[in-house]
């Protein structure tokens, strides 16, 4: 009796070991996680955590780039070419400002003395 329950405890502890997965010498993170998601190997949480962010740094991103040819002209003289062909070379003019005719409701002598009417006490 006392075998049977070593045994079982044996074999549940044997379960509940944490074996670190065996991994290959020297892989890159999108190798590593192509590995991964197609049953080839199982990675402990930190591991896919790591390789999660090593990913942007081991490969780059591919974004597009624009190559052009000047033929020993600079962009910023293609640049004032197009300006100039487009017709905007002047900003539209700005309308005159709106003038509001007004009194002021209190003289600039009054401004420089304190405000009497406007007191609490």
């Amino acid at each position: 009796m006392a075998d049977a329950v070593d045994e079982v405890l044996n074999r549940i502890e044997h379960q509940q070991e944490v074996v670190e997965p065996e991994l290959p010498e020297g892989i890159m993170a999108l190798p590593l996680l192509q590995m991964a998601y197609r049953g080839k190997v199982k990675l402990t949480p930190q591991q896919a955590r790591c390789a999660i962010e090593a990913l942007p740094y081991e490969t780059p991103k591919l974004s597009a780039a624009a190559i052009g040819i000047f033929e020993g002209q600079s962009f910023a003289e293609a640049l004032d070419r197009c300006i100039e062909r487009s017709g905007v070379n002047k900003p539209a003019p700005l309308p005159p400002p709106k003038v509001i005719e007004h009194e002021p409701p209190v003289s600039p002598e009054e401004m420089k003395r304190p405000f009497q009417r406007y007191r609490r006490f």
